[in-house]
């Protein structure tokens, strides 16, 4: 990889990513907003959660069609129109005055978004070697959470200083920018500026589905995917900061700070383990493994602690958690070791399912479980509620333990059975 190469692929990568840090930034935005919002739409905490839940389910349903289409159109096409779409979600948000107008711009917010990772784990793919695809996928994944950061402070000073339409209003603007930008500097391969696959029709779709997922080895990406991301998740998304403050004892203030370190665990994590990846690529299922029994084990003593545990424990927690969301970017690297090129993005998207998926029912579950164990009538959850809500992790670590030692075992003997797979990931046939 020569120099005017290597600048060129960094640069193709920059601007990628940074749509992609805009789209997370856009997802979270209405993070920092929740007391505003349901003021504007008058709306209860109920109708306010299922925001967040339509961009989940959105952004997952994406998946797999949004993979198809950057295996057809490339990603520049596929990435220009979810920045469109982003843009336009955060205009009808800025201007939206009802709850049903709310939910429609913050689906399409979820749309955009759903197209902006695949389509950078492509051009990836595309433009590095790939003995180094690993180390710049998880510096993708990383990187992008700042747009999370990103959405924090600012968008709350926005909200103080500006108002709400304003607000969003300027937030969509940085979308248009962005498009000049990709539109001048993004190609979707060193030889070419738009990349173009096969024509989909139903039958090619149905084939291109089915042997990406007949292959064990995106199976087995699935589950990664979805054993260790879950967690993280939904403590970041949802239930870490009612679980420390009512389940932990906590103060508003510690519990900011053990979730700003699981944040800080996620951006240190990623790079190790990207390099751990790159250079051992045959135990990438066992490094899944034993991050996430570090997981259960560590929830295990917090959740068996008589009382509260101590700080130094919960510190533990966050950041062992935390550690399983840049873990789930493993199991795109076996997609990308386990197909061809040209079915590459409908594997990542099958695979990044997983997690969010895994994500949805939990945070479901915890939810049904605190109203469960809750007393009629009382104002907030109890903290013994929360050792119950918690356990409802354990069926799907367990479910995506069995699933992951089992599609392991079939991923190794596909690959020791082929001489190509053998070389791709630099072992001796």
């Amino acid at each position: 990889m020569n120099r005017t190469r290597r600048r060129s692929a960094w640069l193709v990568w920059g601007v990628g990513l940074a749509v992609y840090v805009l789209a997370v930034f856009h997802r979270s935005s209405l993070g920092v907003a929740g007391l505003v919002a349901a003021e504007r739409f008058d709306i209860t905490a109920a109708q306010l959660a299922t925001f967040t839940m339509l961009q989940l389910l959105v952004y997952a349903a994406m998946q797999v069609p949004v993979g198809l289409l950057v295996d057809r159109f490339g990603s520049r096409s596929v990435m220009t129109g979810g920045l469109a779409l982003l843009t336009l979600g955060q205009l009808g948000f800025a201007l939206a005055t009802s709850y049903a107008a709310g939910l429609a711009a913050r689906g399409l917010v979820g749309i955009g978004d759903a197209m902006t990772f695949i389509c950078l784990l492509r051009l990836v793919s595309s433009w590095f070697p790939a003995r180094r695809v690993p180390l710049v996928t998880q510096l993708t994944a990383v990187t992008g959470q700042t747009g999370a950061l990103a959405a924090a402070v600012p968008m709350t000073w926005a909200l103080a200083h500006l108002g709400w339409t304003r607000s969003y209003l300027l937030a969509a603007a940085v979308g248009l920018v962005l498009a000049a930008v990709l539109l001048v500097v993004l190609h979707d391969t060193p030889d070419g500026r738009n990349l173009r696959g096969a024509r989909l029709t139903l039958r090619t779709v149905r084939e291109s589905l089915a042997a990406s997922w007949a292959h064990p080895g995106t199976r087995l990406g699935f589950w990664m995917h979805f054993v260790t991301q879950f967690s993280s998740t939904t403590m970041a998304l949802l239930w870490g900061y009612p679980f420390l403050v009512r389940g932990e004892g906590q103060s508003p203030t510690s519990a900011g700070v053990l979730l700003s370190l699981m944040v800080v665990a996620v951006m240190v994590a990623g790079p190790v383990l990207g390099l751990l990846v790159g250079a051992h690529p045959w135990h990438r299922s066992t490094l899944v493994l034993g991050i996430t029994g570090a997981i259960v084990t560590v929830w295990s003593v917090v959740l068996a602690w008589p009382g509260e545990a101590p700080y130094p424990l919960l510190v533990l927690l966050v950041v062992v958690t935390g550690v399983g969301g840049p873990a789930s970017a493993i199991g795109f690297d076996l997609g990308r070791t386990s197909n061809p090129a040209h079915r590459l993005a409908s594997a990542t998207g099958i695979i990044n399912q997983g997690g969010f998926y895994a994500s949805l029912v939990l945070v479901v579950l915890i939810g049904l479980v605190l109203d469960w164990r809750t007393p009629a009538g009382a104002a907030t959850y109890p903290s013994g509620a929360f050792v119950w809500a918690m356990a409802t992790q354990y069926p799907l670590w367990a479910l995506g333990l069995v699933q992951v030692w089992r599609y392991r075992r079939r991923t190794r003997t596909r690959i020791l059975g082929d001489p190509e797979a053998m070389a791709a990931l630099g072992l001796p046939g």
